[in-house]
C-alpha cells in the first residue's frame, strides 16, 4: 500500500524517484527470532515441508516462496538422476546412451511436473491468475492518448508495430554479445591450450594461470557492459507494464549467461577435440615465426609432437559442475558475510578513533548522540540503520543461477554421469544458504504476489531442447571410444552427425508432446480442492436463490394484500400523476410502467396477465 500508485489506492511513495528522491529505501524489518528458529530447524531436515514453504511465503511473499518451492522440487527430483548416474558411472562409464536417454526424459518430466506444481501452489496460496494483472511502469512514455471504448477512460498507448521494430534490435545485440564474449573466451581458450599442451619453455608453471586471470578480469567486465546495453535497449523498447519489461530483460540477460556459461565446453567438445590437430600447431608462436626459415620436413615433424588430451572435456565439465559451484557459493554467501563484518568493524574503528566530539556548549558527547536517539530507542534504531546498509535481495539472480545449473545437467551430463550427484549436494547447501543470505546479508524483501517463476520456466524448456541436440552430438562423436593416434575421435561424418541431431531432436519433441498431454490430465490436489469449493459455493448460491424465489411465489399466491403493501390512492396522488403525465409526451408503454411503483407491483401485474391468458381458452370452449 505504500509504494502502490495513488490511482490503485496506494500512497504512491517511490524511493529515489520524483518527489521522493530523498527516500533511500522502504523495507520491512527482519523477524530475527523466527529467522534463527527456521535456520536451526532446517539444518536438521533433508526436505522442507509444505508448512515450511508456507512460512517462507508468509514472511517474504509469494515471489520468494515460489523460488524456494522450485529449489525444493528440483532438489527432490535430482535424487533419481543422482542414483542412476552413479550406477551408470560405475557400470557403463561416460557417454552412455542409456544415461543420455533417461536424462532427457527426466528433464522433460521435471519441467512438466513443475508446471503442475506452480498451479498447485498458486491455488494453495490463492494467487492463481495474478500474473494477468500487469501494473504499469512509471517510466512508460506513451506516444498518444486514446479513449477506451469500453470504460471511457483516457489512457496512453504506444504502437505495437513501432515496439516490434525496436525489438528487432535484439538480433544485432545477440550477435554482438556472441562475438564480444566469443572472441574473449576463444582467445583465452587458445592461450590455455598453447601454454598447457604446446609450450615447454621456462615459467610454464606460472604462465598457465594467464588464461584464468584474463577470463576473471575480462568476462565480468564485458558482461556488465553488455547487461547495461541490454538494459538501455529494454528501456528503448518502452514497455507499458512491468512484467513485460522484466520478461524482455530476462531474455536478453539469458543470452549473455548462455554464452559465458556454456561456450567454453562447447568449444572443447566441438572444436578442440575434432579439429585440435589442425588448429593447435598454428598456436605455436615460435613455430609460426621460424616456419619460413626451416625445411618442410622439420615443420611436419614438429606438428606430430602434439597429441589431443582425451580427458580435457571431462575435466572441464567437472570444473564447471563442482569447482565452479563451490566458488560461486563462496562468492555468494561467505564473501558478502565477511565483507559486511569487515565494513561494520571499520565503521566502529573510525568511531573509536574519533573518540568523543564537542557539542555547541563545549561539553563532550558520544558519536551516537548526533542521531539524537531516545535512550529507549537506541537499540532499535541501531538495528534499523544496520539493516538499511544491507544490499537488496533479487530473487531473479537465484533463479538465474538454478537455470544455468540445470543447463549443465541437460547439455553436458553424459560426459560425466556424476553431475547430478554434485548438484544434489550443492542444492542441499544452496537451499539453506539462500535463506541465510536473505536473513543475514540482505534487506528483508517486500512481498510480491506471483503465480509462477516467470520467464525462467521458458528458459528451462529451451535448455532441455538444446540438451537433446548436444547430447546426441556428443554420443555420436565419443560413445564408440575409438581414438586416433593423436587422440582425435575417428569415424566422424558430417552428414551422419547432422542426421543424428535431427533424428534425436524430432524424437525429443514427440516425447515431450506425449508427456505434456499425459501430465495435463493430472489435476493438482489444491487445484482439485479449489474446483470443488467453487462448485459447492455456486451450488449454495443457486439453492439460496431458488429458495428466495420460492418464498416470493408463495407470498404472491396468498394475495397482493399479504405479499406487498399497496400505497394508498388519494386525490392528491392522482392529481400529481395526472399533472406529470400531462406535462410530458409519454407513450402508452411508459404510462404502463409508471403505474407500477416497485418490483412487487410488476410481479403482481405479470402474474395476473399469465392467469388471464391461461383461463381464456377454457372460457372460449364453454361459450
Amino acid at each position: 500500500m505504500i509504494t502502490v500508485p495513488k490511482e490503485a489506492g496506494g500512497a504512491g511513495i517511490t524511493p529515489k524517484h520524483g518527489e521522493w528522491k530523498c527516500v533511500d529505501a522502504i523495507f520491512p524489518l527482519h523477524d530475527e527470532a523466527m529467522n534463527k528458529q527456521c535456520m536451526k530447524d532446517w539444518s536438521q531436515k533433508t526436505f522442507l515441508s509444505a508448512d515450511d514453504l508456507d512460512q517462507i511465503r508468509n514472511t517474504f511473499g509469494e515471489n520468494v516462496g515460489f523460488y524456494f518451492a522450485f529449489l525444493q522440487s528440483y532438489f527432490r527430483f535430482l535424487m533419481f538422476p543422482a542414483v542412476f548416474g552413479f550406477s551408470c558411472w560405475l557400470l557403463l562409464g561416460s557417454f552412455s546412451i542409456i544415461y543420455a536417454v533417461v536424462n532427457s526424459l527426466w528433464c522433460i518430466i521435471f519441467i512438466e511436473y513443475w508446471k503442475r506444481q506452480e498451479e498447485d501452489l498458486s491455488c494453495r496460496w490463492q494467487t492463481k491468475g495474478v500474473s494477468v494483472v500487469r501494473p504499469k511502469r512509471r517510466e512508460f512514455k506513451p506516444e498518444r492518448e486514446v479513449q477506451d471504448e469500453s470504460t471511457g477512460e483516457v489512457r496512453g498507448v504506444f504502437p505495437a508495430t513501432r515496439r516490434m521494430y525496436r525489438q528487432l534490435l535484439i538480433v544485432p545485440f545477440a550477435l554482438l554479445s556472441a562475438v564480444a564474449l566469443g572472441v574473449i573466451i576463444a582467445t583465452c581458450f587458445a592461450i590455455e591450450i598453447f601454454i598447457s599442451e604446446v609450450y615447454n619453455g621456462p615459467l610454464k608453471t606460472y604462465l598457465v594461470f594467464i588464461p584464468t586471470i584474463l577470463l576473471s578480469a575480462l568476462i565480468p567486465t564485458m558482461s556488465s557492459v553488455l547487461v547495461s546495453i541490454a538494459t538501455k535497449l529494454n528501456d528503448y523498447e518502452n514497455y507499458e507494464t512491468q512484467p513485460a519489461y522484466d520478461v524482455a530483460l530476462t531474455q536478453k540477460v539469458f543470452i549473455i549467461n548462455f554464452i559465458t556459461s556454456y561456450l567454453p565446453i562447447i568449444l572443447t567438445a566441438f572444436v578442440y577435440v575434432p579439429f585440435a590437430s589442425r588448429i593447435v600447431p598454428y598456436l605455436d608462436v615460435f613455430h609460426l615465426t621460424v616456419r619460413p626459415f626451416v625445411s618442410k620436413e622439420d615443420a611436419s615433424s614438429r606438428r606430430t609432437e602434439f597429441s589431443i588430451d582425451p580427458d580435457r572435456l571431462r575435466k572441464q565439465v567437472i570444473y564447471f559442475t563442482v569447482t565452479a559451484q563451490a566458488v560461486n557459493f563462496a562468492m555468494e554467501t561467505i564473501v558478502p558475510m565477511l565483507k559486511q563484518r569487515l565494513s561494520r568493524e571499520y565503521k566502529q574503528y573510525n568511531r573509536r578513533k574519533q573518540g568523543k566530539i564537542e557539542t555547541e556548549d563545549g561539553t563532550e558527547a558520544k558519536k551516537e548522540a548526533l542521531f539524537d536517539d531516545h535512550p529507549d530507542e537506541t537499540k532499535f534504531l541501531t538495528r534499523v540503520r544496520n539493516e538499511a546498509d544491507l544490499e537488496d535481495y533479487d530473487v531473479t539472480e537465484d533463479l538465474r543461477e538454478m537455470c544455468i545449473q540445470f543447463g549443465y545437467l541437460a547439455l553436458f551430463s553424459p560426459v560425466w554421469p556424476l553431475v547430478p550427484v554434485s548438484f544434489l549436494v550443492n542444492n542441499w547447501v544452496e537451499l539453506r544458504s539462500d535463506f541465510f543470505k536473505i536473513c543475514m546479508e540482505c534487506k528483508r524483501p517486500w512481498p510480491q504476489r506471483a503465480d509462477t517463476i516467470g520467464p525462467w520456466l521458458e528458459s528451462l524448456g529451451f535448455l532441455s531442447w538444446v540438451g537433446s541436440i548436444t547430447s546426441s552430438a556428443l554420443l555420436y562423436m565419443f560413445s564408440n571410444g575409438h581414438e586416433g593416434p593423436n587422440g582425435e575421435p575417428t569415424g566422424i561424418r558430417g552428414w551422419a552427425l547432422l542426421l543424428t541431431i535431427v533424428f534425436s531432436e524430432h524424437i525429443y519433441l514427440m516425447v515431450r508432446y506425449a508427456i505434456r498431454a499425459a501430465m495435463a490430465k493430472l489435476e493438482p490436489p489444491n487445484a482439485k480442492k479449489e474446483r470443488t469449493e467453487r462448485y459447492l459455493m455456486r451450488k449454495r448460491y443457486l439453492e439460496s436463490t431458488i429458495a428466495a424465489r420460492s418464498s416470493d411465489d408463495e407470498g404472491d399466491e396468498q394475495g397482493p394484500d399479504q405479499s406487498m403493501e399497496v400505497p394508498d390512492i388519494t386525490r392528491k396522488s392522482l392529481e400529481e400523476d395526472a399533472r406529470e403525465w400531462s406535462t410530458h409526451d409519454i407513450d402508452p408503454a411508459e404510462r404502463f410502467w409508471m403505474r407500477q411503483k416497485g418490483w412487487k407491483e410488476s410481479a403482481h401485474v405479470g402474474a395476473t396477465i399469465i392467469k388471464t391468458l391461461a383461463t381464456e381458452p377454457t372460457v372460449k370452449k364453454e361459450q
